[in-house]
């Protein structure tokens, strides 16, 4: 996030788009709903009407996967309208004019169709965004997981650039994070091209300071994506894996070929709190400690680093990941491998990575964690970014087009399936929650959500068994009528491993970022008749 969550209540709009916010980040959905029980306006994006969308002023109810053609038609409309800051234009960023001109090339009509939106009601959004001195976007991944998923991204920025709704309070993108500490995760570089705090592998000053204090040479080259490594099949260059509270066979897409990749390794070990469908299929599996039983550090959605305290022992065999990572560094004679606590790791990433440079245990303990960039031990930590410069010195506009996704509906498959990873009482692959009696008691089994007027052609009723075709797979679900979905479209979530929902998505992805394009994909249904 570029601002903070406490600012949030006090923004004049809020702009949430590819996000179930109530369901998935029900802390930062609180922030928003007293912001706009206090007179905020909120504006919904999102072909669900999620249980924010009918709370929202404007719900542009789009047609999946046509995000960058709504955006584009909006800064089309705030440039006619004479609401774009010019003056942050000229002094914070560069390339302004190809956007503009690329911009008054476009037939709004058109783009209205496009989304399946009225150009009044876009024409509305886009004015009450711009007019607002304080205007905040919050996304989540139906904004990322598609083929365009990183174009998805830089209209977003190109929209808060063109109004000035960044470098300051109340304002700024705020991408909601899905778990705990995926933030932090991606900070130490649980990404494939990066060193820790984001530092490129291909900067020969930032590897050799590494090298001196791994005692090992540094990668020139980027490794694999999760998806990359999961959908190499059974021929993958990769023999080994060592997967830690992830669980890809319900979680990716086309989960045929991950199974057949990981079935195929000469050896994978699976660490995690629990025997997920992934650790069922290891040679080797490292029973973990959960958050409860271990200390150590948690960086939030808005950067912010706070210490986790240990509140019980480690049950039965358990370790902390920490000391699991250790003791295999040690076996495979990694150096380095020797930490006697969490404060000595924390010395080392201070002296690693810059942005957590004045990040200390004993500083963490004084305060309710630091935000991070927090240069040196003096530093405040940073609660929102950009407020005189970008990373790359001007934020840079960057020219977008509007792209189909990777399966378009047809004759045969008529219907768009729409995944999501939440709802009020399961998450993600629901390794935690189904292990709660009351929370399966509330939500036992898997629901496709179906529109009334598609149940009425397909005379189907309220709880029936159909059986949902892609072009992948198949799989049967319950029906749930809801006017949450539009006719056309059918949502369900892929807790359930009785329903692995993800045999029937695409395995089509962002060419940049590697984002598999979970959010559309094509589908055809029909009852399941009994004996």
């Amino acid at each position: 996030m570029t601002n903070s969550i406490g600012e949030l209540q006090d923004a004049d709009v809020f702009l949430v788009t590819g996000s179930n916010t109530t369901e998935t980040h029900p802390q930062i959905a609180r922030n928003i709903l007293q912001g706009v029980d206090q007179g905020a306006q909120l504006i919904v994006i999102d072909p669900r009407k999620t249980d924010l969308a009918k709370q929202a002023h404007i719900h542009l109810a789009l047609r999946p996967g046509t995000d960058i053609a709504l955006i584009n038609a909006m800064m089309r409309i705030i440039i006619d309208e004479n609401l774009a800051d010019e003056l942050f234009i000229s002094m914070r960023t560069e390339n302004y004019e190809a956007l503009r001109d690329f911009l008054f090339r476009l037939d709004l009509d058109e783009i209205a169709a496009i989304t399946g939106i009225e150009l009044k009601t876009i024409r509305d959004a886009a004015c009450i965004y711009a007019r607002s001195s304080k205007s905040v976007i919050c996304y989540c991944l139906g904004v990322t997981q598609h083929c365009c998923g990183t174009d998805n991204v830089q209209t977003v920025a190109n929209l808060a650039m063109l109004t000035g709704n960044v470098e300051k309070e109340h304002g700024g993108v705020d991408p909601l994070r899905g778990q705990n500490n995926v933030q932090g995760a991606c900070d130490m570089a649980a990404l494939p091209a990066v060193l820790p705090g984001y530092q490129a592998i291909t900067n020969l000053d930032t590897c050799t300071r590494f090298r001196e204090v791994w005692k090992r040479e540094i990668p020139q080259n980027p490794g694999l994506s999760l998806t990359e490594m999961t959908h190499a099949g059974a021929d993958g260059n990769i023999r080994a894996m060592f997967i830690m509270g992830e669980n890809p066979v319900l979680s990716d897409p086309h989960l045929k070929q991950v199974e057949k990749t990981l079935t195929n390794l000469d050896f994978l070990a699976v660490s995690d709190i629990f025997l997920t469908e992934t650790a069922s299929l290891a040679h080797v599996v490292f029973p973990a400690a959960s958050f409860a039983e271990k200390n150590g550090t948690i960086t939030n959605s808005e950067r912010r680093v706070q210490l986790c305290q240990q509140a019980i022992n480690p049950i039965g065999n358990c370790r902390p990941d920490g000391e699991i990572i250790m003791e295999l560094g040690r076996r495979l004679g990694c150096p380095g491998m020797d930490f006697q606590s969490q404060a000595e790791v924390m010395e080392e990433i201070s002296l690693l990575t810059p942005i957590y440079g004045g990040m200390h245990y004993d500083r963490l303990q004084e305060n309710w964690g630091l935000q991070w960039p927090c240069w040196n031990r003096d530093h405040p930590g940073t609660k929102f970014l950009h407020k005189y410069y970008f990373s790359r010195g001007k934020g840079q506009f960057t020219v977008t087009r509007h792209q189909e996704p990777a399966e378009r509906t047809e004759k045969h498959y008529p219907f768009t399936l729409l995944t999501g990873r939440g709802s009020y009482h399961h998450y993600h692959t629901a390794t935690m929650t189904r292990n709660s009696t009351r929370l399966v008691r509330e939500y036992p089994e898997a629901l496709l959500e179906i529109s009334k007027e598609d149940c009425t052609k397909l005379h189907l009723a309220d709880g029936d068994l159909v059986e949902l075709n892609s072009r992948r797979g198949k799989v049967r679900v319950k029906t749930q009528i809801t006017d949450r979905v539009q006719p056309g479209t059918v949502f369900t979530s892929f807790h359930f491993w009785e329903v692995p929902i993800n045999q029937l998505t695409v395995d089509a992805m962002d060419p940049r970022s590697k984002c598999p394009e979970f959010k559309v994909c094509a589908v055809d249904l029909k009852k399941v008749c009994h004996d």
